[in-house]
């Protein structure tokens, strides 16, 4: 086992996804909290937000009277701002501090105008999630101020670890109320960086001619690009989480990351292998299941499964480039029937209730739209939905659209993600913009072989790693560029007809190399990128002592 900084006396980390799963970030620190909690116990100390409710209580968090007591009966805090302290209903159940931050509002101008005064960030601009997020993580900063006091931590060894844009002010305020306080700031997606991309413009093959203020200028993105530039700036140790994204950062925000801490996992989501084969037969059933029902059409038992997931932004996570390579293979013949499943969470209107009602018979639903299982409130506009209304109906591919969180309770699959990869074939994931990728981590270490490209930091990190084929480590990853978009469709379609045609034993083959690369990625592996950064930011912060 790592043994990181034995004599770090507290370490605090702050993200909008503590106890509140929104996205990638929540994966990274959730996973990450068990190999941390081992080295540190209860050193490491999450803060998140309260955005909680008795009515609609967080689900991960589980809140304690007596952790801490003390220090909440004497912590002073601005009106409308407190504290509840607890676990993380993770593995490892790390300790930590939900903040309610309602009463931060009242003081941001002043705030504001001091962040500008010390470090020029500039809030003029500012719109949208920008003051929830300084809000937050301005009163996380107040927390982090009070347990500094109550633990007497002057002249110790105190590491503060922010996350994303979202807490640039909680860092900066560190900053100028604890100058001995050792920050870490860690960039997962440069603000600016994914608005070009949504944007349409091409990033790689202009980044060395971009600049990141004028850009946040045109995209109307200046406090946000701001605040994360200064956050980075004034970081001890800034890092991120992959080299393409390093260079990223380095060009749009001008500084180089010290470190590059690629993500890890754990696999305690897998099921264990006495219960691998019902998980998976289980799965497989209700995926099959509900695509008969749905379209009425006669699927084999044998089915190739396919599927993609993530975020909704169709150009950056490739959503639209896989339809494109799912109309390219329906236009063969395969010796198996494909069923393709597009499982990115939209404007969810509800459950198609012919289809629940047609689960609950058994029996096929009639349907005017055999293709999603989830409406949406803005069919017109869902830019999934448009593309799936010029594929060919009468294809040799199934393509089925569910637009809503897979948290076992959507009202029709009524299983968590996870319950449902299992039971998948493969899946294709052919991100334009992907500082990271998650989600074809979480694939192969269920065994289920996965298509990524080259512009995703999993998919650099598999090249450097591995050969580059599915018979190798269970991964191809495609090459990518700004201008080869009908190749990569092409080379998606290409592998899947492999995959599609491989017998018995070759699939077995593949499924155990997916899962030997995953557990190279476990944070065991990785956390030793944390001690390199801990280390800088310590030493760094040592010159202010």
């Amino acid at each position: 086992m790592i043994e990181i900084h034995e004599n770090l006396d507290m370490l605090f980390e702050t993200s909008w996804e503590v106890c509140n799963k929104i996205g990638g970030i929540y994966t990274v620190l959730s996973t990450k909290s068990k190999t941390l909690q081992r080295l540190y116990g209860d050193k490491l100390v999450f803060v998140g937000p309260d955005v909680w409710t008795k009515e609609n209580p967080s689900p991960f968090f589980k809140e304690s009277r007596t952790l801490l007591k003390d220090w909440k009966n004497t912590a002073q805090f601005p009106d409308g701002v407190s504290v509840r302290v607890g676990r993380w209903d993770v593995p490892g159940k790390p300790l930590a501090i939900l903040v309610k931050f309602d009463g931060m509002y009242a003081v941001k101008d002043e705030f504001y105008g001091e962040m500008w005064n010390r470090f020029g960030v500039d809030s003029l601009h500012a719109y949208g999630d920008y003051d929830e997020a300084c809000a937050f993580s301005h009163a996380a900063g107040l927390v982090i101020e009070s347990l500094y006091g109550y633990f007497k931590l002057a002249g110790k060894n105190v590491i503060a670890h922010f996350d994303e844009w979202t807490t640039g002010m909680g860092l900066l305020y560190v900053k100028w109320r604890l100058p001995e306080v050792a920050t870490v700031f860690t960039t997962h997606a440069t603000s600016i960086g994914r608005s070009i991309c949504g944007n349409g413009k091409p990033l790689y093959d202009y980044m060395a001619g971009y600049n990141g203020d004028q850009m946040a200028r045109e995209l109307n993105m200046e406090s946000k690009h701001s605040l994360e530039k200064a956050a980075a700036h004034q970081s001890d140790c800034f890092t991120t989480v992959s080299e393409i994204t390093a260079r990223e950062c380095e060009q749009l925000l001008e500084r180089k990351p010290d470190v590059v801490t690629p993500n890890g996992f754990e696999p305690n989501f897998v099921p264990a292998k006495n219960k691998f084969a019902s998980v998976r037969k289980a799965a497989r059933e209700t995926l099959l299941t509900v695509a008969r029902s749905l379209t009425g059409r006669v699927i084999s038992d044998d089915a190739f499964l396919v599927a993609t997931s993530g975020r909704c932004e169709y150009r950056n996570k490739g959503l639209d480039v896989f339809l494109d390579a799912m109309a390219k293979l329906s236009t063969k013949e395969h010796r198996r029937d494909i069923v393709a499943f597009v499982m990115v969470p939209a404007w969810c209107e509800a459950p198609q209730q012919a289809l629940s009602d047609a689960l609950a018979e058994g029996i096929s639903a009639n349907l005017s739209s055999p293709y999603m299982t989830h409406t949406v409130h803005n069919p017109g506009d869902d830019a999934i939905l448009c593309r799936m209304r010029g594929l060919d109906p009468e294809g040799t591919v199934t393509v089925i659209y569910t637009p809503c969180y897979l948290n076992g309770s959507d009202g029709i699959f009524n299983k968590p993600y996870y319950d449902l990869l299992i039971g998948m074939d493969a899946t294709v994931f052919p991100s334009y913009y992907e500082p990271w990728g998650y989600t074809p981590l979480e694939s192969v270490a269920f065994g289920v072989p996965t298509i990524t490209t080259s512009l995703s930091g999993f998919g650099q990190w598999v090249c450097r790693t591995f050969t580059n084929d599915f018979e190798n480590c269970g991964v191809v990853v495609v090459d990518r560029t700004d201008s080869n978009y009908e190749m990569v469709a092409e080379s998606i379609a290409t592998s899947l007809e492999f995959l599609c045609g491989c017998g018995a034993e070759e699939e077995k083959k593949i499924a155990e190399k997916a899962r030997a690369t995953a557990s190279c990625a476990k944070w065991e592996q990785f956390a030793a990128f944390y001690e390199t950064a801990f280390d800088i930011a310590l030493s760094n912060a040592a010159t202010r002592k």
